[in-house]
């Protein structure tokens, strides 16, 4: 299962309750459209249907960030990765 950058999480998150926030004191239809494209972005990108399980979901991959950094190192090459005198699989 592919998951989410979490920075790419963060700024979906920061923009849903920016648009959120703006949308409970004026609801124009420019604002209307872009919560909805914000909505329909963080559902795809967590893999969800509904508004409430994307915001869950992309708390629980921001609560886990940590723990899931230390696991991808993308910026190091395959053979590096294995320490020294193991047997790489």
């Amino acid at each position: 299962m592919l998951l989410p950058r979490p920075d790419t999480v963060r700024t979906l998150l920061a923009r849903y309750y920016e648009l959120q926030l703006q949308h409970s004191q004026e609801p124009p239809y420019e604002l209307q459209r872009s919560l909805e494209d914000v909505t329909y972005t963080l559902c795809v990108t967590t893999g969800t249907r509904t508004v409430q399980d994307a915001l869950l979901a992309a708390e629980a991959v921001l609560r886990t960030a940590p723990a899931a950094a230390a696991h991808s190192l993308p910026d190091i090459p395959e053979q590096r990765r294995t320490p020294p005198y193991s047997s790489a699989p």
